[in-house]
């Protein structure tokens, strides 16, 4: 029953050997525990400071990253954009060629057309010359091959037809 109610000896030696070993602990272990406590406390807040720097510098590596792929859909967008026009300007001008070409071919055909009626209506005529000269030798009975041949017999139709039909 002692250890239920120590006697005041007892209770001396206790507590003198606690003050003993509290001064010895005071006097060499606290101050290197407090030391390492301090170490430790000073490195996990150069940590936290650590991670707080890389955090901020990952956000702002994160927002270069964002205006990057901005200017980079901007400039996609704007090649884009450009393709787009080349293509609608390739377009056009081929259209606009084409239509020359084919003007260019329709006013050859015309021209074309022009000189084959032109030179079949010369065909006609000197066919219808042939025809009429034709038909004139074998109204007078004689053949008129010489230019001086046709000028005389057209001079003397003229005097023919002035003796007939005088002026007056």
């Amino acid at each position: 029953m002692e250890l239920i109610t120590p006697d005041f000896g007892l209770l001396f030696w206790m507590t003198l050997a606690f003050g003993i070993v509290f001064f010895v602990l005071a006097k060499f272990a606290f101050p290197v525990i407090n030391g390492m406590l301090k170490k430790r406390e000073e490195e996990i807040n150069a940590s936290l400071e650590n991670a707080k720097h890389i955090h901020e510098e990952m956000e702002k590596m994160q927002e270069r990253n964002k205006q990057i792929l901005a200017q980079a859909r901007e400039e996609y967008d704007k090649m884009i954009a450009e393709g787009r026009q080349a293509h609608d300007a390739y377009i056009d001008e081929a259209k606009k060629r084409a239509n020359e070409e084919k003007e260019r071919m329709v006013e050859t055909a015309k021209e074309a057309i022009e000189h084959e009626k032109m030179a079949a209506v010369t065909e006609v005529k000197n066919q219808i010359a042939d025809i009429s000269i034709k038909v004139a030798e074998k109204i007078l009975g004689k053949e008129l091959s010489s230019d001086k041949e046709q000028l005389d017999y057209i001079n003397r139709l003229l005097q023919e037809i002035e003796e007939r039909n005088p002026k007056a």
